[in-house]
């Protein structure tokens, strides 16, 4: 049960990160910078709720894997678990606060420099993505390992 647990929420966590890195981070791209940035403060007053809600459970589930499980399995269990904190603390640290400038930029339009920022904010999406799908991936795998009685 402890798998299934775990491997709901990181499929859900890696699946809707990397639909993000692969159709909304384009999709940004070819929008104008007005459009831009008032999509992405909408996505992300919603995401907000709904990703730190999927981080949060990821991480509880693989740490409770890691509780439950012996040999390989852990160690792939506390890896996903490690993976998962990563992924939050990227999006805490990195993806947050440039968030939060984009918001004002909605607003009052975005500083000089605000190719750089989004080149940041693409970085850390890209890093916590692969956190998630690596962590994601370990659970996976915990799957395929036979399990102890």
């Amino acid at each position: 049960m402890a798998r299934v647990f775990a491997l709901v929420p990181a499929g859900l966590l890696a699946g809707a990160f990397g639909y993000g890195a692969v159709n909304v981070l384009y999709a940004f791209r070819r929008v104008p910078l007005d459009v831009r940035f008032t999509f992405h403060t909408a996505l992300m007053s919603v995401n907000g709720v709904v990703m730190q809600t999927l981080m949060g459970l990821t991480i509880l589930s693989a740490l409770v894997l890691t509780a439950r499980s012996t040999g390989r399995s852990r160690l792939l269990a506390g890896s996903a678990s490690l993976l998962a904190i990563a992924a939050f603390l990227i999006t805490r640290l990195g993806n947050v606060p440039i968030n939060q400038k984009i918001k004002i930029w909605a607003i009052s339009g975005p500083p000089a420099d605000y190719a750089e920022i989004l080149t940041r904010w693409e970085t850390f999406h890209v890093a916590r993505t692969a956190c998630a799908v690596l962590a994601f991936l370990l659970i996976a795998s915990t799957t395929l390992l036979p399990a102890k009685s």
